[in-house]
């Protein structure tokens, strides 16, 4: 071990024997699954940004600002760019505040940066593993009983501005206390590495160097996703992350009755955007008629209790329980690996700002000729 990392060694865990019922029942439920869904399906990387104010904070406590659902590094600094673009145009209480917003939000239209201070707050792009455990046919785990769901399922089209936000307010503290099985995830979880020809050499090496340098982990919050399957393919993701089962499954209902049947050819795009597969537009022919029936019966089967599972022309769609670990380290969360990639480089996302407050929507580029 180098002396970089000599002191990389993996802190205490803090256990908590449940006492609630509601606590009880949740352990109970971990325990189950453990014993159905024992394998672990690594699907990859996701990264978001989490801050920590030094001064007022400290310890080795961060808050998540930027959800950990992004599937680059790219996309996570653009997504901070956007948050300290707005606290300067909305929130900026005088022009210093704005002024150091604003070179923050230059760096970030240039430059890969990882992690910036900001008026006294560190932001840093975080790199989270996503995983979902599965049985030993594959499938993957579905949500559990104890999972948070609304007293009222809203299957209204605009509920999704009303539902939970993925990471929301979302504090990551190593040190809170954990039930048994979650501290008995957490240790077994510690030395998992990528293995496996399918990974390039210095992929397999970055994550060999993680697991040294960033020896323990934290597990966050259940997440939920929509995965398909044809045939007798492998599963894949047909959905982003939400924050409770009932929101993967009403984006499950209007990806069955209002996406697919346009993907598929049996309403025209260009129809009235209230037409779907419970409402086909005048003119749609039987066979269209039929196909698009089978559509709506499977997502009507969604609304009765908890279904997580329906089957539609041989695709089956399952409302997959997705779980995330955070690396960490010394200094806290692991940052994005060197052998991450990113779609996109680094761009200007939004009109010129100055210190005022002014936004100047005709500004030439910084390369331009003004006219």
């Amino acid at each position: 071990m180098s002396e970089q990392n000599a002191g990389s060694v993996p802190g205490p865990v803090v256990v908590r024997v449940p006492v609630e019922p509601v606590e009880a029942a949740m352990e109970a439920d971990a325990l189950d699954a453990a014993a159905s869904h024992s394998s672990l399906a690594v699907r990859g990387p996701l990264f978001g940004i989490a801050v920590q104010d030094r001064e007022t904070e400290g310890g080795r406590r961060w808050r998540v600002v930027v959800e950990v659902t992004h599937g680059c590094p790219q996309q996570a600094r653009d997504a901070l760019n956007s948050l300290l673009w707005f606290r300067a145009k909305d929130e900026a209480q005088a022009r210093g505040e704005r002024r150091a917003l604003l070179a923050a939000v230059a760096r970030l239209e240039k430059e890969c940066v990882d992690e910036l201070t900001v008026l006294g707050t560190v932001y840093r792009v975080v790199r989270a593993e996503e995983y979902a455990a599965v049985d030993a046919q594959g499938d993957i785990e579905t949500p559990r009983p104890t999972d948070p769901e609304p007293p009222v399922p809203d299957w209204s089209t605009d509920a999704g501005a009303r539902s939970p936000r993925i990471d929301d307010g979302l504090v990551l503290d190593p040190d809170a206390p954990l039930s048994p099985l979650q501290a008995a995830e957490r240790l077994a979880l510690r030395p998992l590495a990528y293995s496996g020809s399918r990974f390039p050499a210095h992929v397999l090496a970055d994550s060999a160097r993680a697991v040294e340098t960033h020896p323990d982990v934290l597990l966050m919050p259940a997440a939920f996703q929509i995965a398909e399957r044809s045939g007798d393919g492998p599963w894949s993701p047909g959905s982003a992350l939400h924050a409770t089962a009932h929101d993967a499954r009403r984006t499950l209902d209007f990806g069955l009755t209002w996406m697919e049947p346009r993907s598929r050819g049996l309403i025209p795009f260009g129809a009235d955007r209230t037409a779907d597969a419970r409402h086909p537009p005048a003119g749609t022919t039987d066979a269209a008629a039929a196909a698009l029936n089978a559509l709506a019966k499977a997502a009507d089967r969604l609304r009765v209790g908890r279904c997580d599972q329906v089957e539609a022309h041989n695709t089956v769609y399952r409302i997959a329980r997705s779980r995330r670990l955070l690396r960490w380290g010394p200094d806290g969360p692991e940052g994005p690996r060197p052998s991450d990639t990113s779609t996109h480089t680094p761009k200007a996302l939004h009109p010129r700002l100055d210190e005022d407050g002014t936004v100047h929507y005709d500004a030439p580029a910084e390369d331009e000729p003004a006219s």
